[in-house]
């Protein structure tokens, strides 16, 4: 498939790997959709298109999955999310360089799910292992399959 009939998608409130994302982006010649809440300020070239939505607790989620569309490309860390958008023919990429598979996120789903049961009860969990260059690293290989 031609890159240029793709769009990439990026839940942006959080995403560590904008400036990655762009320059690969721009390498390849494919349209990128950044998508944040008001609460966040992004400060993209212009090859980059910005979406900017309500600071409801979903919003972005729900602009990515109403418009993204079969053969796009989403980067997202949010499971749920992720989920939603391998049913639609998308292909999700994690920042860290995880690409999500459907025979795999419901196993992902029910692990976040445990963790936050623990948490209610009180219990203590794990949190994200800090954000390394290797990451980067990786996300910019994975990134860079997927486009070709």
């Amino acid at each position: 498939m031609n890159p240029s009939e793709r769009t990439v998608f990026v839940d942006a409130d959080a995403c560590p790997v904008k400036k990655e994302i762009v320059e690969v982006c721009e390498q390849v010649q494919v349209n990128m959709v950044f998508v944040s809440s008001y609460s966040h300020t992004l400060t993209l070239p212009s090859t980059a298109s910005v979406v900017t939505v309500d600071n409801e607790k979903e919003a972005v989620d729900l602009y990515l999955m109403n418009k993204a569309r079969k053969n796009d490309i989403c980067v997202t860390q949010d499971h749920a999310l992720a989920s939603i958008l391998l049913s639609k023919g998308v292909s999700v990429i994690s920042p860290r360089g995880l690409v999500y598979q459907e025979d795999k996120i419901s196993q992902m789903l029910d692990a976040r799910y445990l963790s936050q049961k623990q948490r209610r009860m009180g219990e203590k969990t794990k949190g994200p292992k800090p954000f390394r260059q290797a990451d980067r690293i990786k996300f910019v290989e994975q990134f860079l399959k997927i486009l070709s």
